[in-house]
């Protein structure tokens, strides 16, 4: 079985797939192509509407099976709501998606770092990847329910729309899940595809942060891997105020360094390479007509940045849709406590922003990056901080400090660039190389080696607070034997940052 993290994926088997979601929450589903949108009221599977070609809800437990659904869908994502409606998230238990496949067996389970003011969560998604499904973990929420994701998806609401009279009313006592949607007798959702101003006046709110992490290690004493570590977040959407209409101004970059300032964080500067990483994107999202951390071409924040030749240490993003100029936009990011955090986040020194309208609806697709550029000062003291926090652990464990060996670090250094230029995480290699090889090519005689290695951390403090959490990077750190050390660091690929600690003895 597989522990997942925000942005974690991991491909399907053939077959019909169990997803359940235990305790106080309702289940629903959005069916839609590769536009992100539904087709129609029946793309829309929820407590009235519990059936669609290849989608079934039935109480907590909906089962899914991709070679069933209708011609031409690609995505299956899961939400979960609470029970008792208008209910905030953080006053219930995290919700904890698990997910079955053929003949019982468990796959994945994955729960989110918990919701605060949320009303509903984009749990998952089953997607197709060329002839392959997959699952990805999400974690992102809204604050104005179904309603919010479900025009987010191309589904409009009638507000007006009356409670069913008549044969089957009865059915809907409960209370349909989105708003304004009781129906007679037939049990249906009374949903429209929506059209122009309902999605154009809609602003949500993606704030992709930095990267969820995992780690995973290794001894080379024993060949033996250690327990993935994980931890990570991805941000929430909220109801985008009203922007005053206007032009898109050069105005972002003053309104950002006066909210920095109020929290006496220095100023950022904007970077071509970034901004134009930004257009990209949302010109992309523009043409889609929806948001999204990926591109059509699948490629992650990280790579599209790194693609553009912006080597960075740390790096976040804002996706969003809605705000009319730059004021509406700041303010929007400034609403929300993680996305304001990223706003006035100290480790950032640059930033891009663009800003692209959908040229059927009028509606503004908006992202900004934020990063710390990667110089060889700025390495230096990360992996010095790696080494520091190590060597307290082991202090704290009343073992000797580990001393840098300037081998080890270019053989760890090699091994994290590797891992972003070749696009694989692993112990081993492409080319077969395991972590005593590569200490040996790098002119390393020690005759002990042991490698632990993590994506996706966003601090020396997180690395090292997951490979502590995690039984075989642990035994690596506090193994008495070992004597010297090399760390080394790079951002880019799928997961965003690339660690790697080697020992040696």
């Amino acid at each position: 079985m597989s522990e997942l993290v925000p942005g974690g994926n991991l491909p399907l088997p053939g077959g019909a797939l169990i997803l359940r979601v235990p305790g106080p929450f309702d289940v629903s589903a959005l069916v839609t192509d590769d536009s992100g949108t539904v087709r129609g009221d029946g793309d829309f599977v929820f407590y009235n509407q519990p059936a669609a070609p290849g989608a079934r809800l039935s109480g907590e437990t909906l089962t899914v099976d991709p070679t069933a659904l209708r011609a031409g869908a690609s995505r299956v994502t899961v939400v979960v709501s609470p029970a008792e409606p208008g209910t905030p998230l953080g006053r219930l238990p995290a919700p904890t998606l698990l997910v079955t496949g053929p003949g019982g067996r468990v796959l994945a389970r994955f729960t989110p770092s918990r919701p605060q003011r949320e009303t509903v969560l984009l749990l998952a998604e089953i997607y197709r990847r060329g002839t392959t499904w997959k699952l990805r973990a999400l974690g992102q929420g809204y604050a104005d329910g179904l309603a919010g994701i479900a025009r987010d998806f191309g589904v409009e609401v009638s507000e007006d729309a009356g409670a069913g009279t008549g044969a089957g009313a009865g059915a809907a006592a409960r209370g349909p899940v989105v708003p304004g949607s009781g129906s007679a007798g037939s049990g249906s959702a009374g949903l429209t595809t929506a059209r122009g101003a309902a999605r154009a006046a809609l602003g949500r709110l993606r704030d992709a942060g930095r990267a969820p992490g995992r780690g995973s290690g290794t001894a080379a004493a024993s060949g033996t891997r250690g327990t993935p570590a994980g931890s990570g977040r991805v941000g929430s959407g909220l109801a985008a105020p009203a922007g005053p209409a206007g032009p898109v101004a050069d105005g972002f970059l003053g309104l950002v360094n006066s909210a920095r300032a109020a929290v006496g964080v220095p100023p950022v500067a904007l970077d071509a390479r970034l901004t134009a990483a930004a257009r990209a994107h949302a010109a992309g999202m523009a043409a889609r007509g929806r948001l999204g951390s990926e591109g059509a071409d699948g490629l992650s924040v990280h790579q599209r940045v790194t693609a553009g030749g912006y080597a960075y240490l740390t790096i976040g993003e804002h996706l969003v849709s809605g705000p009319l100029d730059p004021a509406g936009f700041v303010e929007y990011c400034l609403s929300g406590e993680q996305s304001r955090r990223t706003v006035q986040d100290p480790a950032f020194t640059e930033a891009g922003v663009a800003c692209v309208p959908d040229s059927r609806t009028g509606t503004l697709y908006w992202t900004a990056l934020w990063a710390r550029p990667l110089t060889s000062d700025g390495l230096a003291r990360t992996t010095a901080e790696v080494v520091a926090l190590t060597n307290a652990e082991r202090a704290a464990a009343g073992l000797p400090p580990l001393t840098e060996d300037p081998l080890l670090i270019r053989a760890a250094q090699a091994h994290s660039a590797d891992m972003v230029a070749r696009a694989f995480y692993s112990h081993t290699s492409p080319d077969g190389s395991e972590p005593w090889h590569r200490a040996a090519a790098a002119g390393s005689t020690r005759r002990t080696t042991g490698e632990n290695i993590a994506c996706g951390q966003r601090s020396p403090a997180e690395v090292v607070r997951g490979w502590m959490d995690s039984p075989g990077h642990r035994a690596n750190i506090l193994k008495p034997a070992f004597t010297h050390i090399g760390v080394g660091f790079a951002g880019g690929g799928s997961a965003g940052t690339y660690w790697t600690q080697l020992f040696g003895a």
